[in-house]
């Protein structure tokens, strides 16, 4: 049978192997560090952690299967529309050359003219 882990030999595990704890962690730990990382403009959001943190509610029971349904379902739909105005901002960004490009070139070009009739 295992034995069972007090709290100050949890502890000095954790300060002896500090690898351990990012192993030990809850993943529902770990996805409401990076929402709140996302919120703050610092991370990324990824809709697996809001799926994490919505079962984790549903499980405790603070919140309904089918408002944790009608969330996910808002989230999804807004990440929808986010990727479409991200994708049609980069379109219109490739259109035109960078100016340092053009800038570049009409200098090579001065140079090379410059070089001819010397």
């Amino acid at each position: 049978m295992p034995a069972e882990l007090g709290g100050s030999q949890i502890s000095s595990l954790l300060e002896a192997l500090p690898g351990i704890a990012s192993v030990l962690r809850s993943p529902v730990a770990d996805a409401l560090v990076k929402a709140i990382r996302a919120a703050a403009g610092v991370g990324e959001f990824a809709v697996e952690d809001a799926e994490e943190l919505i079962r984790y509610a549903v499980r405790r029971g603070l919140i309904g299967p089918d408002e944790g349904d009608r969330v996910l379902a808002d989230v999804q739909a807004a990440l929808k529309v986010r990727r479409k105005t991200v994708r049609a901002g980069k379109a219109r960004q490739n259109t035109s050359p960078p100016r340092r490009k053009r800038v570049a070139e009409s200098a090579v070009l001065q140079i090379s003219y410059n070089h001819q009739y010397r």
